[in-house]
């Protein structure tokens, strides 16, 4: 299977320069390795014939792609210029269907003859009570049969098919150099997990995937080829996590002292939960282990991650080093340094803020307090990985809601430092386990799952647009208390095709409704000073509402804020809704969630919203996400550092086979650590190609 990697698609019998060169542009086929692992995305049973009768007598919404046989009737040409067509009445016997064409019509036109017999595939539907098939495939009955039983239908683009390069196509160049191999595929997997798990030899699965005898063995073959996916991610991740601990000597902070006690008995805003207790500890066994720290640690919106990353910190200053906090807006850093300098005002800690708006002023003063070790903590943006910052004696770096930072750039946060510090990453954003299993594999992983005391769980209501009126009355009560209010928007302009209402206009209305009480708006088309200018004046409680769409998703600490209305919240993910509602509840004050949405809505989709109101657990809440909508982006997947894409596994759907590459790659690598041994020698030749990579980001978080 290796060699190949090397064999030019363009020599695959069927393809040719002209072909190759666009399926290199579209589907990233190169080789003849590519060209087998572009796996079908459906199946389509050729195996049975039906009548035009019976379709006549089914419902249109029905209709699946089927097989005809019979003989056209007559060829007609209708419109002219880009309208032009080609109409085709196909007769069976028991009755008639029209055919349409709507390009090459010359060349289809040149090759069917009337009266002649043809086996027709391709789906029907009716325009004006008439049955039409669009673009169907035509066959005679020896070539209908010779294809005939399941065929595979590939993922293509619409440059693909105008090039006529189609699913029959692919199928019948893969089928055919399938056949042309002299010899079976060499299956790279180690014989010892093959054996243990029972799994189907790569050449058989390659070979039933693009051509299923039944669905039994076609189960099977996907089985195979997922697992063989994740198996490359897992012992890729896991190899390199051991190494990292065996290997990379870590910042080594044994001493608990002054600054973590006087924190801790005097200024301790609340006692610490469990939770929390449990993931310092954790941290603890880390960094008195000698080996660097490489943990993400998980929590809902409000669970404490800042209180324990601070404890954190203050170890590392215990120890005498330097603490650095990175996060991605400048509100939110400005909100973890406000946050800071307050909770530890009594012990005299020196904590700075670094931004792009710093003046020059006092970017030299933190620069020099930098170099000479009197900074303590430094928080701030991107601004914390330039050049010119330089760190007297680096030990610790937090990144906040990490997967909005590019791997390059946390990865310059190793150069502040002559040994690597100590990363702590954190996420308000629950991850799925196998999601986290797979994406994060390589981290140790805490989780914060308790809110600390006097935190209400937030009240989540859906309501229908009729409901409007007790809507607006129960904001205004709110208000009238004194609490703040946001409002939610998926747009900024309006969009009259999607219907849905505009961030813009829902300004208006509120500064209407909510008159005399002051609004603010902000959307991510604004200008970053006019944006943060709008945010200061909500923060500041000048404005008591607050219109804007998700650019406040993440970062805003309001406490007085107790009511969050989400309007169109049809239009969001599970995961994105549990964030926005965790801008409120921040409080002691019983907060509200008001999901507001169309009446007429899908089925799967009420389902979705009856979720978020019956529970405020984002674990919950994440693993149904995933699974009705699959991974998508969830937590950086595209910047995670997977080896390679995904062809087959699905992360949202595939969980048990995560779960055995796991466990196989334990058991292998504890076998052969080094993968040194003669039966590993393909596998380990396998994935020194799949997993070659110019900087090892596993090792940056």
């Amino acid at each position: 299977m290796l060699s190949l990697r090397n064999y030019d698609v363009k020599f695959v019998k069927g393809i040719g320069p002209s072909r190759a060169e666009i399926l290199a542009k579209e589907l990233g086929i190169r080789t003849a390795y590519d060209l087998l692992r572009h796996f079908p995305a459906s199946y389509i049973d050729r195996s049975r014939t039906y009548n035009i009768r019976s379709l006549q007598q089914s419902e249109a919404n029905d209709f699946v792609s089927v097989q005809l046989r019979g003989r056209f009737v007559s060829f007609n040409t209708v419109g002219e210029g880009a309208k032009m067509r080609l109409v085709g009445l196909f007769s069976d016997g028991t009755a008639t269907l029209e055919c349409v064409w709507f390009r090459a019509l010359r060349n289809i036109r040149s090759q069917l003859r009337a009266g002649e017999e043809y086996v027709l595939f391709g789906k029907p539907s009716r325009f004006n009570g008439q049955l039409q098939m669009t673009h169907p495939e035509v066959d005679t009955p020896r070539a209908a049969e010779e294809s005939g039983g399941v065929r595979a239908v590939y993922p293509l683009t619409d440059n693909l098919r105008k090039r006529n390069i189609g699913s029959r196509l692919l199928h019948s160049v893969i089928l055919s150099f399938l056949k042309s191999l002299r010899h079976k595929l060499t299956d790279p997997l180690p014989p010892s997990t093959l054996s243990s798990l029972g799994l189907m030899e790569l050449d058989t699965a390659i070979r039933t995937i693009h051509q299923p005898s039944d669905s039994q063995s076609l189960q099977k073959a996907r089985e195979r080829l997922k697992f063989e996916e994740l198996f490359y991610i897992q012992v890729d991740m896991l190899r390199r996590s051991r190494k990292r601990k065996d290997e990379i000597q870590g910042c080594l902070m044994p001493h608990i002292g002054q600054w973590f006690n006087n924190f801790y008995y005097q200024c301790l805003p609340f006692p610490l939960t469990g939770a929390q207790k449990r993931v310092i500890k954790e941290i603890r066994a880390d960094i008195i282990s000698g080996r660097q720290m490489n943990r993400l640690v998980q929590g809902d919106v409000g669970s404490g991650k800042t209180l324990v990353a601070l404890v954190a910190m203050l170890l590392a200053v215990d120890n005498g080093y330097q603490a650095c906090l990175m996060a991605p807006t400048e509100i939110l850093a400005t909100q973890h340094w406000q946050t800071i300098n307050d909770m530890t005002a009594k012990i005299g800690l020196r904590v700075e803020l670094l931004t792009g708006s710093t003046k020059a002023k006092q970017r030299r003063v933190i620069d020099e307090g930098l170099r000479d070790g009197t900074i303590h903590i430094l928080v701030g943006t991107h601004a914390l990985i330039e050049d010119r910052v330089e760190f007297a004696r680096l030990g610790l770096a937090v990144v906040d809601e990490q997967h909005r930072f590019g791997v390059a750039q946390r990865a310059r946060l190793w150069s502040k430092s002559i040994i690597p510090p100590h990363i702590l990453v954190m996420t308000a954003t629950p991850i799925p386990r196998t999601l986290a299993m797979t994406v994060y594999g390589d981290l140790d992983v805490s989780v914060i799952d308790e809110l600390p005391p006097g935190r209400k769980p937030v009240v989540t209501l859906l309501r229908y647009d009729n409901a409007r009126g007790s809507v607006v009355q129960s904001v205004k009560k709110q208000l009238e208390q004194g609490h703040q209010v946001y409002i939610v928007y998926p747009l900024v302009e309006e969009n009259e095709k999607l219907d849905l209402r505009s961030v813009e206009e829902g300004f208006e209305t509120a500064q209407s409704i909510y008159a005399p009480y002051k609004v603010a708006m902000v959307h991510g088309r604004m200008k970053p000073t006019e944006k943060d200018a709008q945010m200061s004046l909500f923060v500041s409680g000048q404005a008591s509402v607050l219109v804007a769409t998700t650019v406040i998703e993440v970062g805003v600490n309001v406490p007085s804020a107790t009511t969050m209305i989400i309007e169109n919240a049809e239009r969001f993910g599970l995961s994105q809704l549990h964030q926005l509602r965790g801008r409120v509840g921040r409080g002691a004050d019983r907060s509200y969630c008001i999901l507001m949405t169309k009446y007429q809505i899908a089925a799967e989709t009420r389902k979705r919203l009856e979720l978020m109101t019956s529970t405020t657990d984002g674990f919950v809440i994440a693993e149904a996400d995933m699974s009705m909508r699959g991974p998508g982006d969830i937590e950086g997947t595209m910047q995670s550092g997977l080896p390679f894409d995904l062809k087959i596994a699905n992360l949202a759907q595939d969980g048990q086979i995560i779960q055995l590459a796991r466990r196989a790659s334990e058991t292998l690598l504890d076998a052969d650590p080094d993968l040194s041994m003669p039966e590993n020698a393909r596998f380990a030749q396998a994935l020194k190609l799949i997993s070659n990579r110019t900087v090892d980001w596993s090792q940056i978080s």
